[in-house]
């Protein structure tokens, strides 16, 4: 799968050898990290994709992408989904900045990207969720489309859905 581009972004859909080095928290030299990459749920989502890929193959589109900055390249952070879409068509995704990129919006643009990825691969809901003092990442959601969808004592839960996938573009467009 090749890189997906946004007015400010590229999302980099992360292979098993850019995982393992997220893991190691070790670049491989090409790799250019903004200062605070990778973090810990970066660790732990590059962990789960090296276990996905190890039991069932690599599960493009439904991995994990590294956001990088188009003006410079640098990853600064990342997200994607926890895995492919289930037998409702139903995915969950996560994301995550280094402070210094947070507060630009560059979240919720990569997250409307991610949206896009999962409706035009036939997901027909995304969920995603975020501790009740994780404001930035609740409004996150909403600015990407997401709604509020009820919530338990530690998080409040946001998804978006379709009634139907989206229909492949039209080639004449």
């Amino acid at each position: 799968m090749s890189d997906l581009v946004t007015a400010r972004l590229v999302l980099h859909p992360m292979t098993f050898s850019e995982a393992e080095q997220v893991v190691a928290g070790e670049s491989d030299g090409g790799a250019r990290w903004a200062p605070g990459y990778p973090g810990v749920g970066d660790v732990a989502a590059a962990k789960r994709f090296l276990d996905t890929c190890a039991n069932t193959g690599d599960p493009q589109p439904f991995g994990n992408y590294e956001i990088r900055r188009r003006e410079d390249g640098r990853t600064i952070g990342g997200l994607g989904f926890h895995g492919p879409a289930d037998m409702n068509g139903t995915v969950t995704v996560g994301y995550g900045l280094v402070p210094s990129a947070r507060g630009k919006g560059y979240a919720s643009e990569a997250l409307r990207e991610l949206l896009l990825i999962a409706r035009k691969h036939g997901a027909t809901r995304v969920k995603g969720d975020a501790d009740h003092d994780n404001i930035a990442s609740q409004h996150v959601m909403l600015a990407a489309g997401m709604r509020p969808a009820g919530q338990n004592e530690r998080v409040r839960y946001f998804e978006t859905a379709w009634t139907e996938t989206a229909a492949p573009a039209d080639p004449r467009s």
